[in-house]
């Protein structure tokens, strides 16, 4: 059973291991079909359209969904490594995991790239060939948009004893999903304030580009956890159909296009594919 760690208590090998395997990643060219996918996900779900990866209650099943087949692609590199999470609620500098012996800091001024660690274009080992523009490097611009959430905002979201609630988008006013993944309360919810948080390339549909994208995903697929054990009589919300969103036993994409049949109720079990230390 693989264990996801906190990034904070990675050995030098481990953080070793889990570069090395994205940097190959990238190599190989499997990396940039992670970021071509949740772009046209971020891109096309709309509140008042059929929506999947985001702004619908989809969003938690579908990321779970999404990491669990990314750490399946770093396995193929290397067995022994899983998707670290950043805990932000503790680990608060702009250098945690952004440092240099890790992801790299945040971008200099003027144009936000990245200039140092493993990411940092000279390196010759991460170009960036599908973002926001034609440029080829990494950007961050980290805390000059927003603010790291707080532990008690993760604890008003994870008192909420029901997963979802109508119009299932991101006008959906209460919900532990809406509030987590940042929409309600005038976008300042977690999920959505750490994309603008760290900015760069971050804060666009093609925030896969910035290997933290998996670290934060990482714990906001944590911080479902925690949601489904303290309340475990609440479950995944909508159970029968509604229009233009992913009900219980109904199909996500992409995966339903490529002939795997994955639903949220598959998705609600991670100690099926993994556990948290």
């Amino acid at each position: 059973m693989a264990v996801r760690k906190n990034q904070a208590n990675l050995s030098a090998a481990e953080r070793r291991a889990f570069i090395d395997a994205l940097l190959t990643l990238k190599a190989r060219g499997a990396y940039d079909k992670y970021v071509e996918v949740h772009d046209y996900f971020a891109t096309n779900d709309l509140d008042d359209a059929e929506r999947t990866g985001h702004s619908a209650p989809s969003f938690l099943p579908w990321h779970r969904k999404f990491l669990l087949d990314f750490e399946r692609d770093l396995q193929t590199v290397n067995p022994s490594v899983t998707l670290p999470y950043w805990d932000w609620t503790v680990d608060r500098t702009t250098t945690s995991p952004m440092r240099p012996d890790f992801l790299g800091t945040t971008g200099r001024a003027g144009d936000s790239q990245v200039m140092d660690g493993p990411f940092a274009y000279s390196g010759g080992k991460w170009k960036i060939y599908l973002g926001t523009d034609e440029r080829p490097f990494l950007r961050r611009d980290i805390g000059s948009t927003d603010m790291l959430p707080t532990a008690a905002q993760v604890e008003s979201a994870l008192s909420i004893a029901h997963y979802d609630e109508a119009p299932w988008n991101g006008r959906s006013v209460g919900g532990f999903r809406n509030v987590l993944e940042g929409w309600a309360n005038r976008n300042t919810g977690p999920h959505n304030a750490v994309h603008r948080y760290i900015g760069g390339a971050m804060n666009s549909g093609k925030s896969p580009n910035d290997p933290v994208f998996w670290m934060h995903h990482c714990f906001i697929d944590k911080l479902w956890v925690e949601w489904q054990r303290r309340h475990p009589g609440s479950g995944y919300l909508p159970v029968t159909p509604v229009k233009d969103v992913v009900a219980l036993n109904q199909p996500m994409k992409p995966w339903s296009e490529r002939g795997e049949r994955i639903t949220p109720a598959d998705m609600l079990d991670h100690t099926r594919f993994y556990t948290y230390e």
